[in-house]
């Protein structure tokens, strides 16, 4: 957080209060903040809620950008529409991370959906998501949603076979209590509870920024489900506003939509963008084995 000295030519206020991300050593994204909501120290990381001049209210985990109101829809509606589009009756979804709740939102656009849990490791993300982002918490209150305010890496681990459809990994970044969800034995505990139909979506990172993790994150994956895809989509505050998605499954090709598939009420998502998603640049594509140009 800086306190930013006014440009004349710019015509700006003397005095500027702005978040700035360093995404990597050279880069950084700054937000002007016109007020500050909330903040604390959560047992896992540090929490702000802030109202921003052109992106609406913002949840920052960390000193990184983890929501805006403005493009939050970008990112949880690739992450959850496609899996969820292409399944063939996606009723129990289990949500590893996501304790703002725009992941739960999105799944319950499915009629499919019977039975959702929600599963955060730090109750304080699900408290701001709640207080502060009521358009993106609006699903938590569902009586088909069950919030577990446990690590998640654990509850898959002990969840019953084949207990779930589709699971959603709406992770942070790979540090601290989340490095293990990127990791192998994570992904054969998630194998056993989808079982051979079900579907697993991971948030992946930066096709630009991160490549390295992309490629050693699917090499994971692999270890686990028979067949591993990769997806793009836009998310503009996030590093280099470009973000990738993995999905894994043995049986169903993720990148297919349903003919029904495509839910009503969406902003980005729709099938058409569902099936150009999959289509990767040669930059991108060289990071998948079995991808052909």
């Amino acid at each position: 957080m800086s306190g930013a000295p006014d440009g004349p030519a710019m015509g700006l206020p003397s005095t500027e209060l702005w978040f700035t991300e360093r995404q990597t050593p050279d880069l950084a994204l700054s937000l002007r903040i016109t007020r500050t909501l909330h903040t604390e120290v959560t047992p896992y990381q540090e929490l702000m809620v802030a109202e921003t001049a052109s992106w609406g209210r913002a949840l920052f985990l960390g000193g990184t950008i983890q929501l805006t109101e403005r493009d939050e829809f970008c990112y949880h509606e690739m992450l959850v529409h496609v899996p969820m589009s292409a399944h063939p009756s996606p009723r129990r979804v289990l949500v590893i991370g996501g304790g703002d709740g725009g992941t739960v939102r999105e799944v319950l656009r499915h009629p499919a959906v019977e039975q959702v849990d929600l599963v955060e490791i730090d109750e304080a993300v699900v408290e701001a998501g709640r207080r502060f982002f009521p358009t993106v918490s609006s699903g938590l209150d569902d009586p088909r949603v069950t919030v577990h305010v446990r690590d998640g890496i654990e509850f898959a681990a002990q969840a019953p076979e084949a207990g779930y459809d589709v699971v959603l990994v709406d992770s942070t970044d790979p540090v601290g209590p989340a490095v293990g969800l990127f990791q192998r034995p994570f992904y054969a505990a998630v194998r056993r509870a989808v079982g051979p139909g079900g579907i697993l979506v991971a948030q992946a990172e930066s096709p630009l920024l991160h490549a390295g993790l992309i490629a050693a994150t699917a090499r994971e994956m692999r270890g686990a489900f028979g067949r591993v895809s990769l997806y793009l989509g836009p998310v503009p505050t996030y590093p280099s506003g470009w973000w990738s998605y993995l999905a894994a499954s043995d049986a169903v090709d993720v990148s297919r939509p349903r003919p029904d598939g495509a839910p009503a009420g969406t902003r980005y998502y729709s099938a058409p963008v569902h099936e150009a998603a999959f289509a990767l640049p040669p930059v991108v594509g060289a990071l998948m084995p079995e991808w052909q140009p």
